[in-house]
């Protein structure tokens, strides 16, 4: 156990350090590192962009998988800001008092869709049964809130069970999306923002899950550092023009 807790925060030590590499060598006042589940990051570079004080910031993204990340901030990664695809474990990092005394913010809801890339078949959610398909991807249920979503939707639909020999499970819906992409899987329950903000430039069939399917998927954000940079950005992200631009990414706001 205490060796996997060293090897979970070494590599997250590796990660910011490759980070740092990829930097040009302009001064800046403040360093900002921020920890953000897979789906979202997408989103979060189009809000780092947008950010009133981008050039004066570094700032530092590390995406990953909401269990994954949440298990490196446990063992002591320097993240600033944890950015999740759900609300459990910023509440289980905030009763570990592993954050500071602010609450948890809901910075977006996030939606389910199911994706195929080939134009020329249906793959209707509730005729998955009958579908002639490979494999199905989803993200894993216990490591990334989106696959947990996809779990709850096959369970509703009774189909659980009986797909589990068509189940290819990616480690986050990024993972989850590239089987899809590659062609390693047929079908996915995907992330909306994935397609989102291109849309026009995915081919296939998409059909988005009833939210009554599943529970909602609420992404808090937690500040783990009293870093004046995180502050700002945290304020930055709680404006109507960051919002602006979560919704643009296929996703709810508050």
């Amino acid at each position: 156990m205490k060796f996997t807790k060293l090897l979970l925060l070494f590599i997250a030590l590796l990660i910011l350090s490759a980070c740092d590499q990829s930097e040009d060598s302009r001064p800046f006042s403040r360093n900002l590192n921020i920890a953000v589940a897979s789906n979202f990051a997408p989103a979060m570079n189009a809000l780092t962009r947008a950010y009133p004080n981008a050039a004066n910031d570094k700032i530092r993204v590390i995406a990953g998988s909401t269990g994954k990340l949440y298990a490196q901030i446990k063992n002591g990664a320097p993240f600033d800001l944890f950015f999740a695809a759900d609300s459990r474990r910023p509440e289980l990092l905030q009763a570990e008092g592993l954050v500071l005394d602010v609450s948890p913010y809901t910075y977006a809801i996030g939606k389910l869709v199911l994706w195929s890339p080939a134009q020329s078949r249906q793959f209707a959610l509730e005729e998955l049964l009958t579908s002639e398909f490979r494999y199905l991807a989803i993200a894993n249920p216990r490591l990334a809130p989106y696959g947990e979503a996809a779990q709850q939707v096959l369970q509703v639909l009774g189909f659980w069970n009986a797909l589990q020999d068509r189940l290819v499970i990616g480690e986050s819906i990024g993972q989850a999306y590239q089987f899809v992409d590659s062609g390693n899987a047929d079908l996915g329950l995907l992330a909306l923002s994935q397609f989102s903000a291109n849309k026009s430039d995915y081919d296939g069939y998409f059909e988005l899950v009833p939210d009554t399917a599943y529970t909602p998927i609420k992404q808090q954000v937690v500040l783990l550092n009293d870093n004046s940079g995180a502050h700002d950005f945290l304020r930055f992200v709680k404006s109507g023009a960051a919002k602006n631009i979560v919704r643009k990414y296929g996703y709810g706001v508050p």
